[in-house]
């Protein structure tokens, strides 16, 4: 398999991005906002949700460095953080956009626990690119049951 790179200037790209580093793990001095290149990034492991489940003809527990990155981005807030911290570790759950003012709106980030950092853009212009080499997870990340009541 060779390194994905994926671009999202959509919500339906970014959906795809957020399926992809489901369950990505990192610290918090892995991100960095630079509001004078209006750009956010982070470095995260990301867990092959792709590869565990058979997607390429193989099955295996395998986890990657990919950088994610925002561009356009106006103004960046986080929630139940502490940027002091920055070898806190965090669980990325989900990205999603939310429009506001077509094309622009809110990215936010979710982390497990309730951690969020939330992006002011211009527009969707984001970009996830594996950075090298995979390596064995030790587990497949694991999701409880949503009770129906």
């Amino acid at each position: 398999m060779t390194d994905l790179k994926l671009v999202a200037f959509d919500a339906e790209d970014l959906n795809v991005i957020s399926a992809h580093v489901q369950d990505a793990v990192l610290q918090v001095g892995d991100m960095a906002y630079l509001p004078s290149a209006h750009r956010f990034a982070a470095i995260v492991n990301r867990f092959d949700w792709a590869k565990a489940t058979g997607c390429y003809g193989e099955v295996g527990l395998e986890r990657r460095r990919t950088a994610v990155r925002f561009e356009r981005v106006l103004e960046a807030k986080c929630q139940g953080l502490d940027l002091k911290a920055k070898k806190q570790c965090l669980e990325l759950l989900a990205i999603k956009f939310d429009e506001v003012d077509p094309p622009g709106g809110y990215v936010t980030l979710f982390f497990a626990g309730g951690p969020a950092v939330r992006l002011k853009v211009e527009c969707i212009e984001a970009e996830m690119r594996d950075l090298g080499a995979a390596w064995t997870a030790r587990r497949k990340p694991e999701h409880p049951d949503v009770e129906t009541v």
